[in-house]
């Protein structure tokens, strides 16, 4: 009787170890739009002017017309809505923005792109946007670039915030 009762509990036992085990080692699939991060700097050693977190939608055959149609409001990436922090006070595109965190928005448009910050965090895609959060909407001009980039790509240079996807390119001045 003490084996029986001794082999049940071993039994249980290894019952829960390799379900636990099982359930332990599933992974969710990679994002089709991986999540990425810009910072810019003015130096390697320097601290932060501004960060950008967004996520890269790929064209895969696609137009970048047919994924942010012209005169819409779109996410500026994929996913969750691009979040932009500035770490101090900046000049963007022309308006004095406060430190702080922001979403960013963009309206697609020939030959200029409206870039949106907006004052509502942490929610998924251009859906519940509201016009009335927006707390600057400045103008960028389109430039068309020979290279061709599969993914959305968002990065600094020198006093700019530059984004690309296929053979768009678009540019804000950013100045603290």
């Amino acid at each position: 009787m003490k084996t029986s009762r001794l082999f049940s509990i071993l039994a249980f036992a290894l019952v829960l170890l390799v379900s636990y085990n099982a359930e332990a080692q599933k992974f969710s699939k990679l994002d089709k739009s991986p999540l990425d991060v810009a910072y810019y700097k003015t130096s390697r050693s320097a601290p932060p002017i501004a960060r950008v977190v967004y996520s890269r939608p790929q064209l895969k055959g696609r137009t970048v017309e047919s994924l942010a149609p012209s005169g819409k409001v779109w996410r500026t990436g994929a996913n969750e809505n691009a979040e932009i922090t500035f770490y101090n006070d900046v000049n963007f595109g022309g308006d004095k923005i406060k430190a702080g965190t922001y979403s960013l928005f963009t309206i697609p448009g020939d030959g200029e792109w409206t870039i949106i910050l907006n004052s509502d965090l942490h929610a998924w895609g251009a859906y519940s946007y509201n016009e009335g959060n927006d707390v600057a909407r400045v103008k960028a001009t389109v430039s068309d670039s020979d290279d061709s980039l599969e993914a959305f790509s968002i990065a600094f240079s020198k006093d700019k915030l530059n984004m690309g996807w296929g053979t768009v390119r678009v540019s804000v001045p950013v100045t603290n």
